[in-house]
């Protein structure tokens, strides 16, 4: 069976606060060697459709990380945007209504707008935690993404990998290579097959003129 190398989680132009175009996501797509990326930008959708129009080298999985008021989720395979700053459980419910996968991003770090064990439960209870992300490669610290590992193994949930890049340089820092999949059933089954490959890359740093 073919595998793929798939990067979870990253960010475009589109985010507000990131800057790597889809001309240099296409660039560090062959760089690589990613097979699929999901464009996960802040409350838009407009970066995702955009890789898709412009066929970047890669498959691209339409995403979005939302802000709720229980900390951030991805939602994945998206056909609509998901307004930020729901109750968790509604968020949730959106995604799942249009047929989407509920990812929780980093979900013990501290610094960012994290779900923590409180909202993975949440989530638990209402059945709508599809896949937790166990590889984060902006978490320096490496504790974070074990829990978030054992979370995953202990509630037989799917783990996941993603640069959770901002800047071009991150791309492919994390990755999961996988099955092939078609479709978010098969993304998620197809992960549990899948082996986790990872390295810690802060944001880059930028000289002074246009970013690319």
């Amino acid at each position: 069976m073919r595998r793929v190398r798939v990067d979870c989680h990253l960010h475009t132009v589109h985010s507000g606060d990131a800057v790597t175009t889809v001309e240099r996501l296409a660039a560090r797509v062959r760089e690589e060697r990613l097979d699929v990326v999901c464009v996960t930008d802040h409350h838009t959708l407009a970066g995702a459709r955009e890789a898709l129009a412009r066929e970047i080298g890669a498959r691209v999985v339409v995403g979005e990380e939302i802000r709720t008021h229980a900390g951030e989720i991805i939602g994945l395979f998206l056909t609509e945007r998901v307004p930020y700053v729901l109750p968790l459980e509604e968020a949730a419910g959106r995604v799942r209504a249009q047929g989407g996968l509920v990812y929780a991003p980093h979900p013990f770090d501290a610094s960012r707008t994290s779900l923590g064990a409180e909202g993975l439960e949440r989530l638990r209870a209402m059945g709508a935690l599809d896949v937790v992300e166990v590889f984060n490669a902006k978490m320096a610290e490496e504790e974070d993404n074990r829990r978030a590992e054992r979370f995953a193994a202990g509630h037989d949930l799917p783990g996941a990998a993603g640069s959770d890049a901002h800047d071009p340089y991150g791309i492919g820092a994390a990755y999961v290579e996988m099955p092939d999949f078609d479709g978010p059933h098969d993304f998620a089954a197809a992960l549990r097959e899948g082996r986790v490959h990872g390295e810690f890359r802060d944001h880059a740093a930028y000289p002074a003129g246009p970013r690319t």
